[in-house]
Protein backbone atom coordinates (compact mmCIF):
# COMPACT_ATOMS: atom_id res chain seq x y z
CA UNK A 1 0.00 0.00 0.00
CA UNK A 2 1.56 3.48 -1.28
CA UNK A 3 2.17 6.20 1.67
CA UNK A 4 0.28 9.38 1.41
CA UNK A 5 0.77 12.57 2.00
CA UNK A 6 -1.98 15.45 2.35
CA UNK A 7 -1.05 18.97 1.85
CA UNK A 8 -3.65 22.16 2.10
CA UNK A 9 -2.72 25.68 2.90
CA UNK A 10 -3.47 27.87 5.53
CA UNK A 11 -6.70 28.84 3.69
CA UNK A 12 -7.92 25.79 5.06
CA UNK A 13 -7.62 27.26 8.82
CA UNK A 14 -5.80 24.51 10.03
CA UNK A 15 -2.57 25.93 12.06
CA UNK A 16 0.96 24.39 11.96
CA UNK A 17 0.29 22.94 15.23
CA UNK A 18 -2.64 21.13 14.22
CA UNK A 19 -1.07 20.48 11.01
CA UNK A 20 1.56 18.41 13.24
CA UNK A 21 -1.22 16.43 15.78
CA UNK A 22 -3.13 15.58 12.62
CA UNK A 23 -0.40 14.43 10.41
CA UNK A 24 -1.19 17.26 7.61
CA UNK A 25 1.22 19.42 5.72
CA UNK A 26 0.17 22.83 6.06
CA UNK A 27 1.72 25.92 3.09
CA UNK A 28 1.15 29.15 5.27
CA UNK A 29 -0.32 31.43 2.42
CA UNK A 30 1.79 34.94 1.76
CA UNK A 31 0.53 38.19 2.19
CA UNK A 32 1.97 41.56 1.01
CA UNK A 33 1.76 44.60 3.83
CA UNK A 34 3.19 47.61 3.21
CA UNK A 35 6.43 46.63 1.35
CA UNK A 36 7.04 43.39 3.61
CA UNK A 37 6.23 39.78 3.00
CA UNK A 38 4.43 37.79 5.62
CA UNK A 39 3.14 34.16 5.97
CA UNK A 40 0.13 33.06 7.77
CA UNK A 41 1.16 31.88 10.90
CA UNK A 42 4.90 32.13 10.52
CA UNK A 43 5.31 35.47 11.04
CA UNK A 44 2.24 36.60 11.34
CA UNK A 45 -0.16 35.87 13.75
CA UNK A 46 -4.18 36.19 13.92
CA UNK A 47 -4.18 39.72 15.88
CA UNK A 48 -1.09 40.97 14.34
CA UNK A 49 -3.35 40.73 11.15
CA UNK A 50 -6.06 42.01 12.27
CA UNK A 51 -3.99 44.84 14.00
CA UNK A 52 -2.91 45.69 10.79
CA UNK A 53 -6.41 45.65 8.89
CA UNK A 54 -8.27 47.64 11.12
CA UNK A 55 -4.68 50.19 11.54
CA UNK A 56 -5.56 50.73 7.65
CA UNK A 57 -2.24 49.65 6.65
CA UNK A 58 -2.53 48.15 2.84
CA UNK A 59 -2.62 44.48 2.37
CA UNK A 60 -2.47 42.20 -0.85
CA UNK A 61 -2.71 38.29 -1.04
CA UNK A 62 -0.93 35.76 -2.78
CA UNK A 63 -0.14 32.66 -3.94
CA UNK A 64 2.24 30.61 -2.67
CA UNK A 65 5.46 30.37 -4.30
CA UNK A 66 6.11 27.47 -6.02
CA UNK A 67 9.52 27.13 -5.17
CA UNK A 68 8.37 26.57 -1.62
CA UNK A 69 5.61 24.26 -2.91
CA UNK A 70 7.82 22.25 -4.62
CA UNK A 71 10.50 22.40 -1.91
CA UNK A 72 7.73 20.67 -0.13
CA UNK A 73 6.78 18.35 -1.94
CA UNK A 74 10.12 17.51 -2.46
CA UNK A 75 10.99 17.16 1.58
CA UNK A 76 7.96 15.10 2.00
CA UNK A 77 8.79 12.68 -0.90
CA UNK A 78 12.13 12.16 0.52
CA UNK A 79 11.10 11.28 3.92
CA UNK A 80 9.44 8.02 2.39
CA UNK A 81 5.79 9.22 1.26
CA UNK A 82 4.85 7.72 -2.42
CA UNK A 83 1.97 10.07 -3.39
CA UNK A 84 0.81 13.42 -2.30
CA UNK A 85 -2.98 14.51 -2.35
CA UNK A 86 -2.54 18.46 -2.46
CA UNK A 87 -5.53 20.38 -2.03
CA UNK A 88 -5.55 23.77 -2.34
CA UNK A 89 -8.11 26.80 -1.88
CA UNK A 90 -10.49 26.84 -4.78
CA UNK A 91 -9.53 28.16 -8.27
CA UNK A 92 -12.24 30.72 -8.66
CA UNK A 93 -10.63 32.26 -5.38
CA UNK A 94 -7.00 32.21 -6.13
CA UNK A 95 -4.52 31.10 -9.25
CA UNK A 96 -2.57 28.78 -6.35
CA UNK A 97 -4.10 25.77 -7.59
CA UNK A 98 -3.82 25.92 -11.01
CA UNK A 99 -0.02 27.18 -10.14
CA UNK A 100 0.28 23.94 -8.10
CA UNK A 101 -1.34 22.06 -10.86
CA UNK A 102 1.40 22.87 -13.73
CA UNK A 103 4.18 22.13 -11.18
CA UNK A 104 3.04 18.90 -10.65
CA UNK A 105 3.34 17.83 -14.22
CA UNK A 106 6.59 18.54 -14.09
CA UNK A 107 8.64 15.19 -14.71
CA UNK A 108 10.21 14.82 -11.34
CA UNK A 109 6.37 14.35 -10.16
CA UNK A 110 4.69 12.35 -12.63
CA UNK A 111 1.92 10.55 -11.20
CA UNK A 112 3.26 11.22 -7.74
CA UNK A 113 1.47 14.63 -7.05
CA UNK A 114 -2.58 14.76 -7.50
CA UNK A 115 -3.85 18.24 -7.32
CA UNK A 116 -7.51 18.49 -6.07
CA UNK A 117 -9.29 21.65 -7.36
CA UNK A 118 -12.83 20.61 -5.57
CA UNK A 119 -13.85 24.11 -5.04
CA UNK A 120 -13.40 24.39 -1.08
CA UNK A 121 -11.79 27.11 1.39
CA UNK A 122 -11.73 27.45 4.91
CA UNK A 123 -13.58 24.87 7.29
CA UNK A 124 -14.89 23.01 3.86
CA UNK A 125 -11.18 22.85 3.10
CA UNK A 126 -10.40 21.91 6.13
CA UNK A 127 -12.94 18.84 5.67
CA UNK A 128 -11.76 17.98 2.71
CA UNK A 129 -8.05 17.84 3.76
CA UNK A 130 -9.62 15.65 7.12
CA UNK A 131 -11.82 13.41 4.85
CA UNK A 132 -8.36 12.46 2.56
CA UNK A 133 -6.51 11.79 5.30
CA UNK A 134 -9.25 9.14 7.02
CA UNK A 135 -9.38 7.52 3.23
CA UNK A 136 -5.38 7.30 3.23
CA UNK A 137 -5.63 5.52 6.02
CA UNK A 138 -8.45 3.31 5.37
CA UNK A 139 -6.29 2.08 2.35
CA UNK A 140 -7.81 4.13 -0.36
CA UNK A 141 -5.32 4.96 -3.25
CA UNK A 142 -4.63 8.44 -3.87
CA UNK A 143 -6.03 8.05 -7.38
CA UNK A 144 -9.12 6.84 -5.56
CA UNK A 145 -9.22 9.92 -3.43
CA UNK A 146 -8.98 12.65 -5.57
CA UNK A 147 -11.72 10.53 -7.28
CA UNK A 148 -13.99 11.19 -4.53
CA UNK A 149 -13.01 14.95 -3.70
CA UNK A 150 -13.43 15.83 -7.50
CA UNK A 151 -16.94 13.78 -6.93
CA UNK A 152 -18.11 16.02 -4.32
CA UNK A 153 -16.73 18.72 -4.72
CA UNK A 154 -19.57 20.73 -4.62
CA UNK A 155 -21.06 19.06 -1.56
CA UNK A 156 -21.20 21.96 0.52
CA UNK A 157 -21.77 25.52 0.91
CA UNK A 158 -20.16 28.39 3.26
CA UNK A 159 -22.97 31.38 4.76
CA UNK A 160 -20.85 34.29 5.49
CA UNK A 161 -22.50 37.58 7.20
CA UNK A 162 -20.63 40.80 6.88
CA UNK A 163 -20.30 43.59 10.28
CA UNK A 164 -19.17 46.16 7.70
CA UNK A 165 -19.21 46.75 3.93
CA UNK A 166 -16.00 48.91 4.53
CA UNK A 167 -13.51 46.31 3.00
CA UNK A 168 -15.60 45.32 -0.07
CA UNK A 169 -15.74 49.23 -0.98
CA UNK A 170 -11.88 49.51 -0.59
CA UNK A 171 -11.27 46.20 -2.83
CA UNK A 172 -13.85 47.81 -5.71
CA UNK A 173 -16.33 45.02 -5.25
CA UNK A 174 -19.13 47.24 -4.01
CA UNK A 175 -19.52 51.53 -5.15
CA UNK A 176 -18.99 53.89 -2.60
CA UNK A 177 -22.61 55.01 -2.74
CA UNK A 178 -23.58 51.54 -2.15
CA UNK A 179 -21.24 50.96 1.23
CA UNK A 180 -22.62 54.42 2.40
CA UNK A 181 -26.59 53.55 1.82
CA UNK A 182 -25.79 49.99 3.41
CA UNK A 183 -23.98 51.77 6.38
CA UNK A 184 -26.78 54.32 7.01
CA UNK A 185 -29.18 51.44 6.86
CA UNK A 186 -26.95 49.27 8.52
CA UNK A 187 -27.60 46.63 6.39
CA UNK A 188 -25.65 43.18 6.90
CA UNK A 189 -24.53 41.38 4.02
CA UNK A 190 -24.72 37.80 3.74
CA UNK A 191 -22.79 36.07 1.25
CA UNK A 192 -22.64 32.31 -0.15
CA UNK A 193 -19.43 30.15 -1.14
CA UNK A 194 -20.83 27.44 -2.90
CA UNK A 195 -18.46 26.25 -5.73
CA UNK A 196 -15.67 28.55 -7.12
CA UNK A 197 -16.99 31.59 -6.28
CA UNK A 198 -17.95 33.89 -3.88
CA UNK A 199 -21.58 35.63 -4.19
CA UNK A 200 -24.28 38.00 -2.48
CA UNK A 201 -27.25 35.67 -1.03
CA UNK A 202 -29.36 38.14 1.02
CA UNK A 203 -28.95 41.23 3.06
CA UNK A 204 -30.13 41.04 6.48
CA UNK A 205 -31.39 44.53 8.81
CA UNK A 206 -29.55 43.51 12.20
CA UNK A 207 -26.98 40.46 13.60
CA UNK A 208 -29.95 38.36 14.45
CA UNK A 209 -31.69 38.05 11.10
CA UNK A 210 -28.48 37.48 9.34
CA UNK A 211 -27.58 34.74 11.67
CA UNK A 212 -31.21 33.58 11.57
CA UNK A 213 -31.09 33.78 7.49
CA UNK A 214 -27.90 31.38 7.45
CA UNK A 215 -29.56 28.70 9.61
CA UNK A 216 -32.59 28.31 7.71
CA UNK A 217 -30.39 28.60 4.28
CA UNK A 218 -28.12 25.56 5.85
CA UNK A 219 -31.09 23.69 6.97
CA UNK A 220 -32.93 24.29 3.27
CA UNK A 221 -29.27 22.39 2.06
CA UNK A 222 -29.64 20.05 3.91
CA UNK A 223 -33.32 19.64 3.21
CA UNK A 224 -32.91 19.57 -0.46
CA UNK A 225 -29.48 18.51 -0.91
CA UNK A 226 -28.26 15.99 1.44
CA UNK A 227 -31.04 13.36 2.48
CA UNK A 228 -33.32 16.03 4.77
CA UNK A 229 -33.15 16.59 8.54
CA UNK A 230 -34.23 13.98 10.09
CA UNK A 231 -30.72 12.14 8.82
CA UNK A 232 -28.90 15.44 9.10
CA UNK A 233 -26.46 14.14 11.91
CA UNK A 234 -25.54 11.13 9.48
CA UNK A 235 -25.16 12.80 6.35
CA UNK A 236 -23.57 16.04 7.39
CA UNK A 237 -20.66 18.31 8.99
CA UNK A 238 -21.44 21.59 10.38
CA UNK A 239 -19.10 24.27 11.43
CA UNK A 240 -18.60 27.81 12.54
CA UNK A 241 -16.18 30.46 10.77
CA UNK A 242 -15.25 33.80 12.13
CA UNK A 243 -13.12 36.72 11.50
CA UNK A 244 -11.06 38.31 14.54
CA UNK A 245 -14.06 37.46 17.51
CA UNK A 246 -14.13 34.24 18.80
CA UNK A 247 -16.24 35.24 21.30
CA UNK A 248 -19.05 35.90 18.91
CA UNK A 249 -18.85 32.59 17.45
CA UNK A 250 -18.93 31.02 20.29
CA UNK A 251 -22.40 32.91 20.91
CA UNK A 252 -23.56 31.69 17.84
CA UNK A 253 -22.37 27.89 18.08
CA UNK A 254 -24.65 28.16 21.05
CA UNK A 255 -27.41 29.64 18.85
CA UNK A 256 -26.90 27.05 15.95
CA UNK A 257 -27.10 24.47 18.06
CA UNK A 258 -30.49 24.98 19.58
CA UNK A 259 -32.19 23.90 16.34
CA UNK A 260 -29.31 21.15 15.27
CA UNK A 261 -28.61 19.60 19.08
CA UNK A 262 -26.44 17.08 19.09
CA UNK A 263 -24.31 18.30 16.43
CA UNK A 264 -20.43 18.54 16.91
CA UNK A 265 -19.51 21.62 15.29
CA UNK A 266 -16.13 22.95 14.72
CA UNK A 267 -15.28 26.84 15.03
CA UNK A 268 -12.10 27.96 12.97
CA UNK A 269 -11.12 31.38 11.69
CA UNK A 270 -11.88 32.11 8.77
CA UNK A 271 -8.68 32.36 6.14
CA UNK A 272 -7.02 35.04 6.25
CA UNK A 273 -6.88 35.70 2.47
CA UNK A 274 -11.00 36.35 3.01
CA UNK A 275 -10.52 38.04 5.76
CA UNK A 276 -8.44 40.79 3.98
CA UNK A 277 -11.75 41.60 1.46
CA UNK A 278 -14.72 41.52 4.07
CA UNK A 279 -13.18 42.62 7.60
CA UNK A 280 -13.42 41.98 11.17
CA UNK A 281 -16.80 40.41 12.66
CA UNK A 282 -17.71 38.25 10.19
CA UNK A 283 -19.56 35.79 11.22
CA UNK A 284 -19.93 31.92 8.65
CA UNK A 285 -21.95 29.19 8.85
CA UNK A 286 -21.04 25.90 6.68
CA UNK A 287 -22.46 23.01 6.19
CA UNK A 288 -20.46 19.77 4.12
CA UNK A 289 -21.71 16.22 3.00
CA UNK A 290 -20.06 13.36 4.64
CA UNK A 291 -18.01 11.04 2.29
CA UNK A 292 -19.94 8.06 1.83
CA UNK A 293 -17.17 6.01 1.92
CA UNK A 294 -16.56 7.39 5.48
CA UNK A 295 -20.06 6.96 6.68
Amino acid sequence: MSKIAIVTDSNSGITQAQAKELGIFVIPMPFMIGENEFFEDINLTQDEFYEKLKGGENISTSQPNLGQVGDMWNDILAKGYDEIIHIPMSSGLSGSCQSAYMLSQEDEYDGKVFVIDNQRISVTQRQSALDAKVLAEKGFSAQEIADILIRDKFQSSIYIMLDTLEYLKKGGRITPAAAAIGTLLRLKPVLQIQGEKLDAFSKARTSNIGREQMISAIKNDIETRFGGLEKAKENVHLAIAYTYDLAVAEDFKEQVLTHFPGFDIVINPLSLSVACHIGPGALALAVTEIEKELK
